[in-house]
């Protein structure tokens, strides 16, 4: 029998949840199959302009970063208090907890510590530690940045890295994205909607390799003295992808094979500066229409019924059903992030549905 995944319960790794704010103490308790203690908890108000508030594990509770700005992270003391055994809980702080409002939170879980002193193990040249898991292609790295170009950071996965999201924790810098669809020295950033740089030494100025990145000697990756946070992700059959596909600006779109049914999805034109990125979830939109309910990653704005931008959660991948130039523009390459419900065929040869 084919291999078809490493991962039959994705929910042990990452889930969705949607909760109601209350402006006071608030425990969240996730839904998923398996009970997780989330190490990168990412919230955002549906329903009102509040900034994204992200958090993670290895930086601390209370420490928040918002993912729409290029400010540092603030210890805020009534945000996340707390990373439970299933969940989270929630200060009153009213940016990730707004009363009668409904969030949605994006939860990862790596769990495993991880430290690396490169002078003692020859590998890297910064010293690094953090939170991993191996099993999921997933790590969240913190070091401290010294500008030199050629330096390099252990991410601990053991495979090579497809997306790092990187941010200066120390000063007001733009998030730095490394995606493999657009390779070395072509930044993304999460908090613009520029397109892929080109020829930029300063940023990820080489492809990584399984053991180590290289963020370059530019402020937002490598900022001499600063604390950095970054968040890497490598392909896991059947549970993560990190790919591309190429607009055909026909409401007829491409069809992304991502080998799983998808829970989580987000996506950028590289090509097209001024396009968003934008999140799809199968918990915000349940429903077999294709997932259209938006979240702008690089704004506070609301949530968004959004017609011009559906892409169908199916069994094996995601169908783009819209022309619209924001998912599928004609000639335009779009990177995407993808992460599963379920496997489209389990270790045990259990398929998957189409919602």
């Amino acid at each position: 029998m084919a291999n078809y995944t490493t991962i039959d319960d994705p929910t042990a790794y990452f889930q969705t949840k949607i909760f109601t704010g209350n402006e006071n103490t608030l425990a969240v308790t996730f839904d998923g199959n398996t009970d997780m203690q989330p190490d990168w908890v990412w919230i955002k108000n549906r329903e009102d302009n509040y900034n994204h508030s992200l958090f993670d594990s290895v930086r601390g509770v209370t420490k928040r970063i918002p993912s729409n700005t290029n400010g540092a992270e603030a210890t805020v003391a009534a945000t996340l208090t707390a990373f439970n055994s299933n969940g989270f809980t929630l200060g009153n702080d009213t940016t990730s907890n707004a009363p009668n409002n409904s969030h949605v939170s994006w939860n990862w879980k790596a769990g495993t510590s991880f430290t690396n002193d490169a002078s003692a193990t020859g590998i890297g040249n910064i010293d690094s530690a953090g939170s991993v898991s191996t099993a999921a292609g997933f790590s969240i790295i913190s070091y401290t940045g010294n500008a030199n170009a050629d330096n390099t950071v252990a991410h601990g996965l053991g495979s090579v890295p497809k997306m790092i999201i990187l941010k200066n924790r120390s000063a007001t810098n733009n998030w730095m994205v490394y995606h493999a669809s657009t390779g070395a020295q072509a930044p993304l950033f999460l908090n613009l909607t520029n397109a892929a740089g080109s020829g930029d030494p300063d940023r990820f100025k080489v492809v990584p390799t399984s053991s180590v990145f290289t963020p370059g000697s530019a402020q937002e990756g490598n900022g001499n003295g600063n604390s950095m946070i970054a968040y890497c992700f490598a392909d896991i059959k059947g549970y993560s992808k990190f790919g591309f596909y190429i607009g055909n600006g026909n409401a007829d779109g491409p069809f992304i094979y991502t080998g799983f049914k998808p829970a989580f999805f987000i996506y950028k034109s590289s090509t097209s500066a001024g396009e968003e990125w934008k999140i799809l979830d199968n918990k915000r939109d349940p429903f077999n229409r294709g997932s259209q309910r938006n979240l702008n990653v690089h704004a506070n704005t609301v949530e968004s019924d959004d017609t011009n931008s559906i892409g169908e959660f199916v069994s094996n991948g995601v169908k783009i059903r819209s022309a619209h130039q924001n998912i599928n523009k004609s000639g335009d390459t779009y990177i995407y992030m993808a992460f599963a419900e379920q496997p489209f065929v389990t270790s045990t040869g259990v398929p998957a549905t189409a919602r």
